[in-house]
Parts: C-alpha cells; structure tokens; sequence
C-alpha cells in the first residue's frame, strides 16, 4: 500500500524579543494610548498650553520677585540701583545731547521729557535683553524641571514691570519738581503702561526662542537696542527734527510708527502738561493697542511651537 506523505509542518512562528524595537510604530503607539503613556516632552495644544500657563501664575510673579531682589543683593545700595542707573543715564543724555548737541531747544520741560523717554526705554530695553538669555541662561532650571517654559520670558518681563514702578516713584518726584501737577491724564499712564508690558512680553518670548538657539544673540543685542534709542526719540524731540527736513514719506511714518517712540510719546503726554496732543501720531493709541496685540500674539506662538526643543540642543 502506497505511503501517502503528509505536509510538512509549519514552522514556528518567530518570536520577537521584548524591546527589540521590531514592533510597528502603530502598535506602539496604541499600547502607548491604551495604557497612558504620553511622549516625554511633548508639546500640549494652544488651549493646554495657556491653562499650564495660567495654573503657574503665582511661581511667574514669584519667581519675578525672587530674580529682582537677587540683582542687587551683592551692591551696597541694593535696590536703589534699579533708580539709580536710569538716572544716571539720563544725566549723561542730558549733557551730551540737552547741552553740548542743543537737542532740549524747541522742547518745553525738557529734565521731565528726557526722564520719561529714558525710563520708558529702559524698561523695553531691560525686557528684551533678559527676554534673549531667558532659555540659553537658565538651561540647569529648564532641564531639572517640567514646566511651560513660557513662564520664563513672562516673569523676566514682570520684573522689569516692577523695577519700572518702582522708578515711577522718582519720576513723580522729578515731574512735581518741575511743576507738573497731577491732572486726570496721569491715569492714562496705567493703559500705556499695560499695552507696552504686552508688548515687551511678546517681543521677549521671539528673542528667547531665537536666543535659546543662538546664544551669541545675546552679545549682538545691546548694538540693535541701542541703535533703537537712537530712532525712538529719547533724547530729542522727532517731530523738532523732521521739521524743516524733506526726507522720504517712509522714513516719517517709520519713525512715527516706531513702537518703542509710540509708548515713550504716550506716557509723556501722560504725564507732562506741554506735551500735546499735536505732538502725537495720528492714532497712537490703535498704533499702541496694534503693536501690542501683534507682538503679543506671534511672539505667544513663536515661542510655543518649539516650546519641546528648549534645553535640548
């Protein structure tokens, strides 16, 4: 009787190791899913972001204060320095561009409108250049803690903020020194002072990201700023110098336009009775109010979408 030969048998399917990283990237990602799991690092939603940010509000406004009561322990006069060095700069404006270049002719109150510039420009300038190490100098914090890495750049900003109220109080002093007596307007300085933060804000968060990836930033930033003192009529008055002078349109509505002149132009008319409503922009506060918003807004999502790559380079 014929043998009949039965198939062979199948061969024993292959077993693959625990971890060998075979495993399809689908299935992973289900096992992940079923169980919890979330990648490390990763960057939340908008929405989500904002809630972490918001849910963090009392480290930002701690952490602002701890890092402004920090920068002077070491000095001897302490937290009078945060006074002190705008006062100072403004006393070396004042005899190089007030006296020696003659920029205070054509300004009333001229003591009053170069504090007030210099201040307000303080605060932007400090706002951006602690914005710009915000990451690449705090990278032991970023990498030992998880936290949006957004409250950095914010509570730099807040504590500029503070150190710019605190300098208000000298402000006041030096205005009532000069007979400018509180009227009504002096209330104006607290949305100006509000649409500027935002603004510093949302350009220290774009100077953070680009700072956290190029770190030299930080040493090319104090040329731009100053550079921008320059243009924003600090020193002097723009409309005083455009006067008489045929430059091109563009170059008037820039210099008009400029944020940091716009914010400088409304404290001033804020707070010194001779400056004017005719020496402001044609709509400065939509000038202001834009700035704010635009700044804020992109600076926001700037810095959010490579908010997983902070302190990893």
């Amino acid at each position: 009787m014929p043998q009949t030969l039965a198939p062979p048998a199948p061969e024993p399917a292959a077993v693959r190791p625990s971890g060998s990283g075979t495993a399809p990237d689908a299935e992973l990602s289900a096992l992940a899913e079923r169980h919890g799991l979330t990648v490390s690092g990763a960057r939340p939603s908008l929405a989500e972001y904002t809630r972490q940010l918001w849910h963090r509000r009392h480290f930002i406004t701690s952490f602002a204060t701890a890092r402004l009561t920090a920068m002077y322990t070491t000095a001897k006069l302490g937290q009078l320095w945060q006074v002190i060095t705008p006062l100072l700069n403004a006393g070396v404006y004042y005899l190089i561009f007030g006296v020696l270049i003659g920029t205070r002719k054509g300004v009333p109150d001229y003591i009053p409108y170069l504090v007030t510039g210099v201040f307000v420009f303080t605060f932007l300038q400090n706002s951006v250049m602690a914005g710009t190490r915000a990451i690449s100098g705090n990278l032991g914090l970023v990498r030992a803690l998880h936290f949006p890495r957004a409250c950095l750049p914010i509570s730099f900003c807040l504590a500029q903020l503070q150190q710019l109220l605190y300098s208000m109080g000298v402000l006041m002093v030096i205005l009532l020194a000069f007979g400018q007596l509180p009227t009504w307007s002096w209330l104006l300085v607290v949305p100006a002072l509000a649409l500027q933060f935002v603004f510093n804000t949302g350009l220290a968060m774009v100077m953070a990201r680009l700072g956290a990836r190029t770190p030299d930033l930080a040493q090319l930033m104090p040329f731009i700023m100053r550079t921008w003192m320059y243009a924003s009529g600090v020193m002097f008055s723009i409309s005083v110098i455009l006067k008489g002078k045929h430059l091109p349109q563009i170059v008037v509505v820039l210099l008009n336009g400029n944020p940091a002149a716009v914010y400088i132009d409304l404290m001033r008319f804020a707070l010194i009775d001779s400056f004017t409503r005719h020496q402001l922009p044609p709509h400065v506060w939509a000038f202001a109010a834009g700035w704010a918003l635009l700044a804020g807004v992109v600076g926001y999502v700037y810095f959010w979408k490579a908010e997983e790559r902070y302190g990893r380079g």
